[in-house]
């Protein structure tokens, strides 16, 4: 599998996981020292960081607590800013569909910026910043 499949694979799992509300599949994504941090519109103040996969799993796993609905995360447009044998930097177009009560909404759009390193065999995501154009 290249290179460009394998991160692919790590960042559609993280958006998998949260849809089936498999959190131990998201931080399976991430590194033990993984951060993460979100922006909700341009002029919406920094979350985070979350610091460490336990917090990132934690924070999924209270989201995931709170909504009512079904969630599909919907990754395009994935560039792969920088490649080295050990590292990757990606940015990817998300738009957040929710579904309840029989009907499907745009519930947001916007981007992950990710860093990605290789340990082993496995891609993991070393850092995640998440942009929204509205709150989720």
């Amino acid at each position: 599998m290249t290179a460009r499949a394998e991160i692919e694979n790590v960042l559609g799992k993280a958006s998998w996981g949260y849809d089936e509300n498999d959190v131990d599949l998201i931080a399976e994504q991430f590194t033990e020292t993984a951060t993460m941090t979100m922006q909700i519109g341009r002029e919406g103040d920094p979350i985070g960081p979350f610091e460490g996969r336990e917090a990132i799993r934690k924070l999924h796993a209270d989201s995931l607590a709170a909504q009512t609905d079904q969630r599909r995360h919907n990754l395009s447009n994935l560039v792969i800013t920088k490649e080295t044998p050990e590292s990757a930097s990606t940015t990817a177009n998300l738009t957040l569909l929710s579904i309840e009560n029989g009907t499907v909404q745009v519930l947001s759009s916007g981007w992950y910026r990710d860093e990605l390193v290789k340990r082993g065999e496995s891609w993991l995501i070393a850092t995640r910043h998440i942009y929204l154009d509205l709150p989720y």
